[in-house]
């Protein structure tokens, strides 16, 4: 007579198992769903931080060819931009930029709204060339502009995870 010999799991274990992965979940879950909208947020971010470079180097592109505050045209990636007082346009940023992957414009181009099927139509970072001589561009967020009239990161931060 053989002895039998035993196959696959007790009732015992895979109870176990069940309630390791039950406690599992009850805290990952909750952790991993806020990080989509943490995601965008951080896109928008980081497009208002290219918008910034974007600018900046722009402007010492422009410096070094001489250019003044009337539109001037300078072949950039090649294509043209036109630099009004010394900085990109707002009908031409998104051409000195190199990569807008990931977002749409909506029928404003100096507005840059992070494309995707569940992203908001007020997800948002907005490009706004100067209109006088010796003034930067602006880099405007839904809640406003970081420095000005007191809004903060913070702030900005806090708008655009209820807006995203």
């Amino acid at each position: 007579m053989r002895k039998a010999t035993q196959r696959g799991f007790t009732l015992i274990e895979l109870v176990v198992v069940i309630v390791i992965l039950g406690i599992l979940a009850a805290f990952a879950v909750p952790r991993f769903m806020g990080l989509e909208t943490e995601a965008r947020v951080a896109a928008i971010k980081s497009m208002g931080g290219t918008l910034r470079s974007a600018a900046s180097m722009g402007h010492g592109l422009c410096m070094s060819r001489g250019c003044s505050d009337v539109a001037t045209n300078i072949l950039v990636n090649g294509q043209n931009v036109t630099f009004t007082f010394q900085y990109p346009t707002n009908a031409t940023v998104r051409t000195a930029l190199d990569n807008v992957e990931g977002f749409a414009t909506g029928g404003v181009l100096n507005r840059f709204t992070k494309s995707g099927a569940r992203t908001p139509a007020n997800c948002w970072v907005e490009y706004q060339a100067p209109t006088v001589t010796n003034t930067r561009p602006v880099i405007a967020y839904p809640a406003g502009v970081i420095g000005v009239a007191g809004v903060t990161e913070l702030a900005v931060d806090t708008a655009l995870r209820a807006a995203c």
